[in-house]
């Protein structure tokens, strides 16, 4: 899940446990453009503060105002649709004559927000349906391939990492990348089976596998929720991960290093038993050409290149800037 709405669940309990009434508002249908996609979370306090957001601004607006006046969601659930007329779509500003339906909950004892907080922090995938006619909920253990269902009657919301994310390598870039990465929702494992770098890995929330990178692969069954990104320089790690990924259906599979290491890389792959297709898919060097050079301004390209896969975005390959008077370290500069 989004961590925007992650804060929304907090905030909402947090408020809630004070003696505050709150609403909680969930995006479950969209028609044309929409600001926030299915799933968004919005927390409304009693006193018209709020947590989260579900539009541009003026959506939310309209809600503060309903709540404050006591005007929706007081004993069960309901649902809200903006911008079925022109008049409204203009009102409230939804770009491209956009349309969003909201499911708006009462916070109830019952909810049961710390038992699936708890689970988040966990890193567990969760399940929550909600009856819209009694406003009953209940949790239970979410899939990968789990989205977003409303049918009118009931709605279930996915909770948790629903991405996941192997980087091959401990190293300090693997760093940035876990954290920069557990910012836009991945749950990530770092495989690295040697013990000068295992040893000194101490990223909070993310697992270290000291097992070899191919057996880690395989054993994390990838599907089409998961990116492999291989940073250790070494090719008997990195190409060991490399042959499992790129024949899983992971959305992404990259490798650090420089075009020419990445086309002696591409040969070594096809000595086994991949095709070209699945070699093909190999991003590297990986990230996007954005004239990258710390370890930080790599995690950007890499994540921001995955996010583009990810979203189905075709980004055109973008010119790297000159680089006069800056020597290439192995470790840093990899486009």
């Amino acid at each position: 899940m989004d961590s925007v709405d992650l804060e929304v669940l907090r905030s909402a309990s947090r408020w809630f446990k004070s003696g505050h009434a709150v609403i909680l508002a969930t995006v479950v249908k969209t028609w044309g453009s929409s600001p926030r996609p299915l799933g968004a979370m919005l927390a409304i306090r009693d006193d018209g503060q709020v947590s989260g957001s579900v539009s541009g601004g003026c959506v939310e607006d309209d809600l503060i105002e309903r709540v404050r006046e006591h005007k929706l969601a007081g004993d069960k659930p309901e649902v809200a649709t903006y911008s079925v007329t022109k008049e409204q779509a203009e009102r409230f500003r939804l770009p491209c004559g956009g349309t969003l339906q909201l499911v708006l909950e009462p916070v109830k004892d019952g909810a049961g927000l710390d038992e699936l907080l708890g689970a988040i922090e966990r890193h567990e995938l969760v399940a929550r349906t909600l009856d819209i006619e009694t406003g009953k909920s209940r949790l239970e253990a979410g899939r990968w391939s789990d989205a977003l269902e409303f049918d009118g009657k009931l709605l279930k919301t996915v909770h948790g990492p629903r991405w996941r994310l192997l980087i091959i390598g401990a190293a300090q870039l693997s760093r940035y990348l876990a954290q920069m990465a557990q910012a836009l929702d991945y749950h990530v494992t770092v495989c690295d089976p040697r013990e000068e770098y295992a040893e000194a890995w101490d990223v909070a929330g993310v697992h270290i596998d000291r097992g070899y990178p191919d057996d880690v692969v395989q054993a994390m069954n990838l599907d089409a929720h998961c990116a492999v990104v291989a940073v250790t320089h070494d090719p008997k790690l990195d190409d060991a991960a490399l042959l499992e990924a790129l024949k899983s259906p992971a959305f992404y599979v990259g490798a650090l290093g420089s075009k020419a290491n990445n086309d002696k890389r591409r040969k070594r792959l096809a000595e086994f038993d991949l095709s070209a297709g699945e070699i093909a898919r190999l991003h590297g060097p990986v990230g996007l050409k954005i004239g990258s050079r710390t370890p930080p301004e790599i995690a950007v390209a890499i994540l921001a290149e995955m996010t583009a896969v990810r979203r189905g975005v075709q980004l055109p390959q973008t010119v790297e800037p000159p680089k006069a008077g800056i020597e290439s370290g192995c470790g840093v500069s990899q486009n």
